[in-house]
This record gives C-alpha cells, sequence and structure tokens, in this order.
C-alpha cells in the first residue's frame, strides 16, 4: 500500500525500512509538515503517516479526503493533533501506537530530575571551561522527598517504581488509580495534595480539555516554595506564562521540560542558525534552573523498533480490511 510519510527525519527511514522488509508497503518520505500547505503532496496516496508535530484539523482532514486519502496512520501514542470528530465523520481509519517503550519516556524523566536536582548540565559546561569550582551546585537527597506522579498508566508507573527505588514517598493521582502502584506502595491522593505536599511533581497524562494548563498560575501557588516541576506528557498540560512567573519569583525552584506546547513550530528541527521567534520558549531558556530537551524522552531504540513494527502492522490490517486494535474508534 502507498504510504505518505510526513515530517520524516533520517531515523525513520532506517527504522520503517528495515519493519518494512517482510511487510513490503510502497513508503514514501516527506521532509515536510502535514498543514494545510501540503496536503497535495499526498494525493493519491490511500494512507497518510503522521507524526506529532503534523497538524491533523478539520480543514487538513478533508483536504486528504478529497485526494484519495482513507487512512491517517500516526506514529504516536497521542493524539491531540488530530480532530477525531471530524475523522470519524468523514470515514477516515485513524490507528496510533498506544505503547511503543514506556521505559523511554519514564527513563528520560528519572534524568530530568537528576540532572536538575544534581546541576548535571551547570557542571558539564563549568568542567568544560576549566571552573572546577562546586559554588552552586549544590543539590539534595532524593530519599525522604516526596514525588507526586499525575497519571499512573505504563510510563507513570514506572516512574513511581524508580523513585520509589530512590527511598522517595510517591503520591499519586489518576482518574483510575491502578492496582500495580498500589501494591507497590503509592498513595493515591487528590490533586490538590499532589500539589500541597510533593517536592517533585511529574506529569505522566493524557491531553484532553480537562487536563490542558492543569499546572496554572493557581496550583502553581499551592505548591510547595522551591518545587520541581517535570512534564514529559504534553506540552499543554502546563499554562508556560505561568510556570515562567513561578520561576521569576523562586517559587518553582527546578524545571525539566521534554515538550512544549508549541513546539511544532520548533521541535524536530536544527534552528541553531536561526533567531528563536518564541519569546515564551526564548524566556525559558535564560533560567539557569530550567533543562528542556527537544521532545526526545521517547528517543530509544528500542521505542523506534516497536513504533515502526506496530505502524505498519496497523497498515497492513486496513488493507487486508480488518483491525489491527490500535484504532481510536
Amino acid at each position: 500500500m502507498r504510504v505518505a510519510f510526513f515530517s520524516t527525519h533520517a531515523f525513520d527511514r532506517e527504522f520503517f525500512d528495515q519493519a518494512n522488509v517482510t511487510r513490503r508497503h510502497d513508503l514514501h518520505y516527506l521532509e515536510a509538515r502535514l498543514t494545510p500547505a501540503t496536503t497535495t503532496l499526498a494525493r493519491d496516496f490511500p494512507v497518510a503517516c503522521a507524526f506529532v508535530s503534523d497538524q491533523l484539523d478539520r480543514d487538513v482532514l478533508a483536504a486528504l479526503w478529497s485526494s484519495g486519502t482513507r487512512m491517517i496512520a500516526l506514529r504516536s501514542a497521542g493524539f491531540n493533533h488530530v480532530d477525531v470528530g471530524q475523522a470519524r465523520e468523514l470515514g477516515f481509519t485513524v490507528s496510533r501506537v498506544p505503547a511503543y517503550s514506556p521505559h523511554a519516556v519514564a527513563e528520560h524523566t528519572i534524568a530530568l530530575i537528576l540532572t536538575l536536582n544534581r546541576k548535571i548540565h551547570r557542571a558539564y559546561a563549568r568542567v568544560r571551561e576549566g571552573n572546577f569550582a562546586l559554588d552552586g551546585l549544590l543539590g539534595f537527597d532524593l530519599v525522604g522527598r516526596t514525588a507526586g506522579v499525575v497519571g499512573t498508566g505504563k510510563i507513570g508507573a514506572i516512574v513511581a517504581r524508580i523513585l520509589m527505588a530512590f527511598g522517595c514517598r510517591v503520591l499519586a493521582y489518576d482518574i483510575a488509580p491502578g492496582s500495580e502502584c498500589r501494591a507497590m506502595g503509592v498513595e493515591y491522593v487528590p490533586l490538590d495534595e499532589i500539589w500541597t505536599r510533593s517536592d517533585v511533581i511529574t506529569l505522566h497524562t493524557p491531553l484532553t480539555t480537562d487536563t490542558r494548563h492543569m499546572v496554572d498560575a493557581r496550583g502553581i501557588a499551592r505548591m510547595k516554595p522551591g518545587v520541581m516541576i517535570i512534564n514529559t506528557g504534553r506540552g499543554a498540560l502546563v499554562d508556560t506564562p505561568a510556570l515562567i512567573d513561578g520561576l521569576k519569583s523562586g517559587h518553582i525552584g527546578y524545571l525539566g521540560l521534554d515538550v512544549y506546547e508549541e513546539e511544532e513550530q520548533l521541535f524536530f528541527q536544527d534552528l541553531s542558525s536561526h533567531v528563536i521567534q518564541d519569546d515564551v520558549f526564548a524566556r525559558l531558556l535564560m533560567f539557569p534552573n530550567v533543562v528542556v530537551t527537544a521532545h526526545q524522552a521517547f528517543f530509544t531504540r528500542e521505542a523506534l523498533h516497536a513504533i515502526s513494527e506496530t505502524t505498519l502492522d496497523n497498515i497492513s490490517a486496513f488493507e487486508q480490511g480488518r483491525r489491527s486494535g490500535n484504532e481510536l474508534y
């Protein structure tokens, strides 16, 4: 089956070509993001394969449908960038990769916590410049600290397990508390208690209308002074201007982000010779107690292998007129 891949990179080609040896789909790799201006690139392709940075709103979906596309194969777990109602109304099959490597994202979360706490990013830069002073690099023991995990699906549960191994007391919030976390000794509490009791707060919940900007000015004000906030979920789970205000006042002591609400204009491309036009993002980078990575938490060999295998299996199922089990509806 002919597939138009949008927002592709060298690593996509490597892993999808390997997975396609036995499946033999006709894969066409496009560097362009899927936007209203690039929908014509998918003309006469039954399948459009999209990434998290691609745009799949009402206008894009209508244009894809009119040009012959009938399946949207998401190579991601999240689908908040898709107008699901419009896709269903038009008749698209939309599939995703619900679980590729929860360990990858969980381990990156812990890496951000340790980097911020022990100032690894600052120490690395200092030593390379011949500065071996320890002033300003003081951290704290994680043992005995209280960590709040928001969202205890596969990723959140692994994060909770690792934090407990460090000796943290782990609180959690989820609309559907998990038996696995309870068995580990995780204490489920209302969201407000996560804010008021946690030294470290890490977000692992899907982006919905209910969770958008769940970390806002009001919530931040209820957190402990010097709190550490980590977001490896979705950028819009946090209100970024409110985070900046919290950083400026010193109420937020540490901030680690792997996602950003307006990341589609920044991430997955080399802008090192350009002036960043996003003033909010540029302000974030000014703080010494902020670490931002460019949506790389998923980026392991194991995860890319699973993403490519599952995505192509979803396409094979569509071609054969059956369901893979990974459809959105």
